[in-house]
């Protein structure tokens, strides 16, 4: 039987847990995901477990925080004048938003505080900080 290696595309189905047992993500329902080992297209700490599965292979692996969407960054929170905000946009904890950083990157943050004063906004991933767990299945070697 052919294994996976570095380089090969592959194609898989998943299903990412937070350790409490939430799922967080999964490929159920829709195409498996397909990628090149090894290139960066997914987290380090899945893409490092595919080479040597073969196709129709399952497995449940971890993907410890410095591995998946690293540790949260304080610093990476800012609370900035609700005034700099347009007031056609409704303010909730929980509100995705994009700022633009001075050289144009856009920046997707999300609302983790309102008062009546500021807005504080995370730029930190929303898996930040935590541990992952991944149940895999080999679909395919394209």
């Amino acid at each position: 039987m052919t294994e996976v290696k570095s380089g090969d595309k592959v194609r898989i189905h998943y299903t990412g847990t937070l350790a409490d047992g939430t799922v967080f993500d999964s490929s159920e329902g829709r195409e498996p995901l397909e990628f090149t080992v090894g290139s960066g297209q997914i987290i380090p700490g899945m893409d490092k477990h595919l080479p040597g599965m073969t196709v129709g292979e399952k497995k449940t692996i971890v993907a410890v925080a410095d591995e998946a969407y690293g540790q949260r960054h304080p610093d990476a929170q800012q609370a900035v004048p609700r005034a700099q905000i347009p007031a056609e946009i409704p303010l909730e904890v929980g509100l995705q938003l994009q700022m633009q950083s001075p050289t144009g990157q856009v920046i997707p943050v999300t609302v983790v505080e309102v008062t009546d004063e500021e807005v504080t906004l995370d730029a930190n991933h929303r898996l930040a900080g935590e541990d992952l767990t991944f149940a895999i299945e080999l679909v395919e070697i394209v």
